[in-house]
């Protein structure tokens, strides 16, 4: 399933938060990540990420889409993350 993550973190847990969410999906904005996941690597990321923030204070919004041909992607301006994969 093709999965959005915007988030809104504590500055001290923004580059952990960061650096779980990029092992699994790619990274769009400074607060948003997407890609395919499974529901098991789904359930992986959750269970990581709920070890990094406070749930008392943070929030990670999460958009489950079935499929991804429903999706009419724009981007105004610069793409970001783009170059981050290349190797």
């Amino acid at each position: 399933m093709h999965v959005i993550i915007a988030y809104d973190i504590g500055v001290e847990r923004l580059h952990r938060v960061y650096l779980v969410m990029k092992q699994y999906l790619n990274w769009i904005q400074n607060s948003a990540f997407e890609g395919d996941l499974s529901l098991g690597q789904l359930e992986e990321l959750r269970i990581k990420v709920a070890k990094v923030i406070d749930e008392e204070t943070d929030s990670i919004v999460v958009f489950l889409v079935s499929n991804p041909e429903w999706i009419d992607r724009k981007v105004w301006g610069r793409e970001r993350g783009l170059t981050e994969s290349i190797i």
